[in-house]
């Protein structure tokens, strides 16, 4: 079991011990978000399935993330940590950073499918064919274990940051939140 979260274990000691050192006032924006690679990839594509896809996610989604990691609105030990390291005016140009970088290419094409009961009121804020815009992040090409467990989260009121979709998760049965997140990340 524990070899499973091997990679998981030792990219979060990887981004612990970069967030460990000393920041140098010097450091340019672009250089504090390098450590970000240890966990959602040199080139975009996340190391482990539950750690979402940032290359190319909506700006005001990513900057909304980073302050509710800074606040302790949104829990995650790794994240807080990190976001805790960016002043307040970094948090924009962070976000600016990934947003402007292109969403990782698919190496195969998923199989299409039909789409589920219910899904037609997540399109209202992540868009049709979920690609995101003000206020909600794109969803499409998120990957399976990431979508079914922030769903889960919000449905068991674990994440609060966006009390539309406790309720709206909440709503859904665990089965319902599993056919949504099939479909979404085959997208």
């Amino acid at each position: 079991m524990i070899n499973n979260h091997l990679p998981t274990i030792f990219g979060t000691l990887v981004v612990l011990a970069a967030l460990a050192a000393p920041a140098n006032a010097a450091e340019g924006i672009e250089a504090k978000l390098q450590v970000c690679g240890s966990c959602h990839g040199e080139n975009g594509q996340p190391i482990d399935a539950t750690i979402p896809i940032i290359w190319g996610q909506t700006e005001y989604f990513l900057v909304k993330q980073l302050h509710d990691y800074k606040s302790g609105d949104r829990e995650n030990l790794v994240m807080a940590s990190f976001a805790k390291r960016l002043t307040q005016a970094e948090l924009r140009p962070a976000a600016a950073y990934f947003a402007s970088k292109s969403w990782p290419a698919r190496s195969t094409p998923a199989a299409a499918a039909s789409p589920p009961n219910g899904i037609a009121v997540c399109q209202i804020c992540h868009q049709p064919n979920f690609v995101g815009g003000l206020p909600a992040p794109r969803l499409a090409g998120q990957s399976y274990e990431y979508l079914v467990e922030a769903m889960r989260s919000f449905a068991e009121g674990e994440r609060t940051n966006n009390a539309d979709m406790v309720k709206i998760t909440e709503q859904l049965s665990p089965a319902e939140r599993e056919a949504i997140a099939r479909y979404i990340s085959g997208l």
